[in-house]
Order: structure tokens, then C-alpha cells, then sequence
């Protein structure tokens, strides 16, 4: 018998004495005084246990098996997390030793997040009821196969990297039956019914308002063609990295929050559909750019970059022939990015005609610039307060009506306006945007009569 099957063996035997209330305080003082004189190379033993157990079992499943399922990831994902914090916390990251089986957990646990968010997607796909999704599926099963096959690929290695710490490796191996799939062929009854819910028209015009807001900012990212890798690297991590695909992802995890919270409550089966299928747009993306920020962070953290250190390069190309990185950021970009673009635009027409059926309407009738009326600024600052709420708004002259979102149609106005010499026009359409072209008229629409600009008020902060 080994010393630290020795020591948990005495730890085990104070059980029934602890349960005594007589020994209790006793017993926890004696128990805790044994763990805590338990050695590194103990203790690594103990926090390596259940992961190596789960490579174990990953080692025997078939590529394409049914088993790998959410519960096996959450296992390998606290499994992972908590020996990577434990070797982190001993200085394996600077030790010659440990590093490369520090470095093989933290590689788990990205892998498994990102496994765990396809599997998510996949599970919920069908109540998300989004359209022409059959290329999305295939991608996705495409990204999911990669990220499995990498995980086969990582467990032998890293059980023989225990064997040479001499860590030892579980005899026993998980039953297939104690990793089921979440999915039945059952669903509950649905008698919670979300249509009394106060659905309060203000936060429905927030959450729309601020959806058409993302996809906007995501603009400049999208793309309509396949990346090639050179292609690839030249905007990972530069322009596309774990930072801002961050950043949106808990945009977009607000969004969601903030939906369930104050618009619906309950599933997807039933309700304003309208409102639902808006969240399966943006519940797709939140997961998308969740798998993405994890796949990026270990890119950028354990494969770009690996330090002047020799043992840092050394590891970096080890964990390259594991998990391929050419292919990892292709479904990073070309599957991932690319569909977070996709959702995020074919959600817009939804979010529009969301927030174009709650928002209060109104009119005002202003004058127009002085001077040199709706030519670039005046169009321009118009145009940014209403695309900055989202909702409709035109500008009327006389009996015709130009799109207030667009500068174009606002310069085509101002022709018409110079032309009949008109000196007030009308603005009707969002409540919200009428307030701030008003306040925006206050300055002349931010310029003075020589066409030069001037401070806007801080209320209209946003257009800087």
C-alpha cells in the first residue's frame, strides 16, 4: 500500500467518527490536518484522478459516438479546470517538468467549453426555428467531429505524460451509461403559460433596438466567401481575437438575459413567435462566439505565440500535431464568425419589424439648416440618430417621404426643399429619434451658417 492510499485510508475511517456529534469538531481538525500534509506529487495524484479517468474513457469511444455528450464535457471541463488551477497554483508554468501537462489540461478545458457550446447549439437548433439552417448543421457537425477527433487525439498523450510524472491512471473506466445525452424523445407539458406575461412594449423596443445595434457593429466583420488560411492570419488575432469576439459575446449575453428576463419567461414552443424566433437568432450567436472565444483564446494563448523559452516552443509544436491549428481556425472564421454574420443580419429585417409594431410614434416640424440646409453634416447627423434607435422615421416635404435612416434620401430632400424654397419640413416616425432631432435643430443641426461644425449638446454624446 502506497503512503497516500495509507493516509486516505485513514482519512476514510475517521468518517463514522465525524458523523458523531461527540467527534465532530474533532475528527473535521484531524481529517483536514492529514489533507493539508499531503505533498505535491500526493495531491497531483488526487486532482489528476477523475481527469484521467475521463481520457481513459474518451480513449475507448468510437470518433462518431453517441457518448460524446454534455455531460462528458462538463466532467472534462471542471476535471480540466481544477487541476490546471491547482498545477497553476504550484508553478507549473515555469516548471521544465510539468509545463507540458499543465499546458495538455488547459488544452482540455477550451476544447471541451467549445465542444460543450456545438453540442449546445445542435441540442436546441430545432426549437430555435430559424430557416434554411441545412448548411449551418453541416458545418456545425464538421466543427464538432474536429474538436472530438482533437480531444481522441490529446487522451493517450496525456495519460502517458502522467505515467512519466508518475501519476498513476485509473484502473477503473467510466460506464457509457453515466454520460448520457440530455435530449429524449419526451417533453413535459407545456402548462406554464408565458402569454399573460406583460410583455412591457419599452423593453421590447430596448432589446430590438440594441439587437439591430450588435449586427450594425458586426457589420464590418462579415464576409461572403470561404477564408483561405493566409487569408485567415492575416486577421487572426489582429483584427479577429479573444478580446472582441468577448466583448460581443457578453453584448449579446446581456441581450438574452434581458429578453428572458422582462419580455418572456418561459420556452419556445409556443407565444409571440415573432419574439421567440428573435431569440433564437440571438441565443445562436451567443453560443457561436462563445465557442469562438474559447477556440481563439487557446489559438492566441497555446499556439501562436509560444515565448523566446525552449520549452515553451518545444510544447507549442507538440500541441500543434494534437489539435491542428489550420483546421482549428477555419472553423473558428469560416464556420464560426461566418454564422455569427449570417444570424446576426437575418435577424435584422425580424428586429425591425419587432420594434417598428411597439414603438411610439409621433411627428415634429422643424426648420431646416440655416443657410446651407441638408447637405453632407446636417444628412449625416439626422441619419446616425435614427440608425442609432433603429426605429423608422422619415422626413416629410410636402406629400413625399424620405427614409430619415438614410443620408442619400435626406439629401435627395434637401433638393427638393431648395428648390420649392421651404423653410420647415416635418419628421415623423420613432418617438425616441424625434426628441433627439429636435435637440439636434437647437445647434442648426450641428453647424454654424458657414457650414462649419459645432459642439453638440451632451445629450446627443453618441454621434462623436
Amino acid at each position: 500500500m502506497t503512503r497516500i492510499e495509507q493516509k486516505w485510508g485513514l482519512c476514510k475511517g475517521l468518517r463514522s467518527e465525524i458523523r458523531d456529534q461527540r467527534f465532530r469538531g474533532q475528527g473535521a481538525v484531524v481529517v483536514q490536518g492529514l489533507l493539508n500534509n499531503f505533498s505535491f506529487a500526493e495531491k497531483a495524484r488526487i486532482f489528476s484522478h477523475d481527469y484521467l479517468k475521463c481520457c481513459v474513457y474518451i480513449s475507448n469511444l468510437e470518433q462518431d459516438s453517441i457518448f460524446f455528450t454534455k455531460m462528458l464535457f462538463s466532467r472534462l471541463i471542471a476535471s480540466s479546470q481544477i487541476l490546471e488551477d491547482f498545477l497553476d497554483y504550484h508553478g507549473a508554468k515555469n516548471n521544465k517538468d510539468w509545463y507540458y501537462y499543465r499546458e495538455l489540461s488547459a488544452a482540455v478545458r477550451h476544447l471541451s467549453i467549445s465542444t460543450y457550446s456545438q453540442k449546445h447549439i445542435s441540442n436546441r437548433l430545432v426549437f430555435y426555428k430559424l430557416v434554411n439552417t441545412g448548411d449551418f448543421e453541416k458545418e456545425g457537425k464538421a466543427t464538432f467531429n474536429f474538436l472530438t477527433s482533437s480531444l481522441k487525439k490529446l487522451a493517450p498523450v496525456i495519460l502517458d505524460e502522467a505515467r512519466r510524472l508518475n501519476i498513476p491512471v485509473p484502473d477503473d473506466n467510466f460506464d457509457t451509461f453515466e454520460f448520457p445525452d440530455v435530449t429524449t424523445t419526451d417533453l413535459l407539458d407545456y402548462n406554464i403559460d408565458d402569454e399573460d406575461k406583460d410583455l412591457q412594449k419599452k423593453h421590447i423596443i430596448k432589446i430590438a433596438s440594441e439587437f439591430l445595434s450588435i449586427a450594425r457593429n458586426f457589420d464590418h466583420l462579415s464576409f461572403y466567401e470561404p477564408y483561405n488560411f493566409k487569408k485567415i492570419l492575416e486577421i487572426v488575432p489582429d483584427k479577429i481575437n479573444e478580446v472582441e469576439m468577448r466583448r460581443f459575446e457578453m453584448l449579446v449575453h446581456n441581450l438574452q438575459s434581458a429578453f428572458d428576463t422582462y419580455v418572456i419567461h418561459g420556452g419556445y414552443r409556443f407565444g409571440n413567435r415573432k419574439l421567440k424566433e428573435l431569440r433564437g437568432c440571438f441565443s445562436v450567436v451567443f453560443h457561436l462566439l462563445q465557442m469562438m472565444g474559447r477556440l481563439l483564446h487557446f489559438y492566441e494563448r497555446h499556439l501562436y505565440e509560444a515565448g523566446y523559452k525552449n520549452i515553451y516552443k518545444k510544447v507549442q509544436e507538440k500541441l500543434s500535431l494534437l489539435v491542428n491549428p489550420e483546421v482549428l481556425l477555419d472553423r473558428t472564421i469560416n464556420y464560426g464568425l461566418y454564422y455569427v454574420c449570417y444570424f446576426l443580419t437575418t435577424g435584422k429585417d425580424l428586429a425591425s419589424e419587432i420594434l417598428n409594431e411597439n414603438i411610439e410614434r409621433s411627428s415634429i416640424t422643424v426648420g431646416i439648416p440655416v443657410k446651407l440646409g441638408f447637405h453632407s453634416r446636417p444628412s449625416l447627423l439626422v441619419a446616425k440618430i435614427v440608425q442609432h434607435y433603429g426605429g423608422q422615421v422619415e422626413l416629410c416635404v410636402g406629400q413625399d417621404r424620405f427614409d430619415a435612416s438614410s443620408v442619400l434620401d435626406i439629401q435627395w430632400a434637401g433638393g427638393k426643399i431648395q428648390k420649392e424654397n421651404i423653410t420647415k419640413v416635418k419628421f415623423e416616425g420613432d418617438v425616441r429619434a424625434l426628441a433627439d432631432i429636435k435637440i439636434l435643430t437647437t445647434v442648426n443641426y450641428g453647424e454654424d451658417t458657414m457650414g462649419k461644425g459645432v459642439p453638440l449638446p451632451k445629450e446627443l454624446g453618441y454621434l462623436k
